[in-house]
């Protein structure tokens, strides 16, 4: 399942560069080459829609793309600067939150966030804390387990459950694989959950 229609809108690094709030947003963060801009770019339909790099880090504005989904109203994609361990400084890694932060909480437009989550690593602390500030502002969380394809199948649904442990009470991680296309329908049907649930407040 992907997309009818994507494009590459703008990039920003303040809030006067963001572009006009036309619809809902669907916000996508992750460590740095957890698989962010692959997932994208399966979701969309469109190879290299979203660029991917084996530098990690290589993601340093906010990124929109306008997106028509398989079924219903057009929305917008917007890629966030990766976090973790990024071949960057710490003080420029620090230098992103204020524009990362600043997003989640005051974008109005904002349906929900992907959270994605390297299958082989497990949730660690940076994820535990992004999601449980994500949900404190009200706007959901959608949990994917990224390169699934990287585990034995036996494994997939232990490793599921664990995930959504360490991110308490929240729905159930999607596994997701770009290189296998797996996962699209299930993330899919919970952005349109999202887009099409009554906003909270």
């Amino acid at each position: 399942m992907r997309a009818r229609s994507a494009e590459y809108i703008t990039a920003a690094a303040k809030p006067r560069g963001y572009p006009p709030a036309a619809g809902p947003e669907i916000a996508f963060a992750g460590r740095s080459n957890v698989g962010k801009s692959s997932l994208i770019n399966a979701l969309a339909g469109v190879s290299g829609l979203a660029r991917t790099s084996r530098t990690p880090g290589r993601t340093r504005l906010l990124h929109w793309f306008a997106i028509r989904p398989p079924k219903g109203k057009d929305i917008a994609f917007v890629d966030l600067p990766g976090f973790g361990y990024a071949k960057v400084s710490k003080t420029e890694r620090e230098s992103w939150r204020p524009l990362v932060e600043g997003y989640l909480a005051n974008r109005q437009v904002l349906r929900a966030v992907v959270l994605l989550i390297d299958c082989r690593r497990g949730v660690q602390d940076e994820e535990r804390d992004l999601a449980a500030w994500i949900e404190e502002l009200g706007v959901p969380v959608i949990p994917v387990l990224t390169k699934i394809d990287k585990i034995p199948k036996s494994k997939r649904k232990p490793i599921a459950d664990e995930a959504r442990r360490e991110l308490g009470a929240g729905p159930a991680p999607i596994c997701f694989s770009a290189l296998k296309n797996l996962g699209s329908e299930a993330l899919w049907g919970s952005i349109a959950k999202a887009v099409t649930a009554p906003k909270p407040g």
